[in-house]
């Protein structure tokens, strides 16, 4: 039969490695960084705790990022879809702390 062919099975793999391609370029299109912005205000502790209840992160990438923060003045402290990077956007500024989903 027709699925017997090997120049039918070699398209058939050709189109599947085509499709999986454009999956990845979408996706790697659709990845947006949420960036925290030092100030003079926030406390390490605070910042170290806020982005261990926003992002999710451990005690260690936590402290890693806040020290980005401070002396770099910005760190890329997540990524992700659009919708999800806005929602902890929205927390980290709720909790008094500059972001921006860049």
């Amino acid at each position: 039969g027709i699925q017997e062919n090997p120049i039918f099975a070699l398209l058939m793999r050709e189109q599947t490695q085509h499709q999986y391609f454009e999956e990845v370029d979408t996706i790697e299109t659709e990845t947006y960084s949420l960036v925290v912005f030092n100030d003079e205000v926030n406390t390490f502790d605070f910042v170290i705790q806020v982005l261990q209840d926003v992002c999710g992160h451990s005690p260690e990438q936590a402290e890693q990022c806040t020290l980005l923060i401070h002396f770099k003045g910005k760190c890329a402290v997540k990524s992700g879809s659009w919708e999800k990077m806005a929602a902890m956007r929205y927390r980290i500024c709720s909790a008094g702390i500059s972001a921006e989903v860049l």
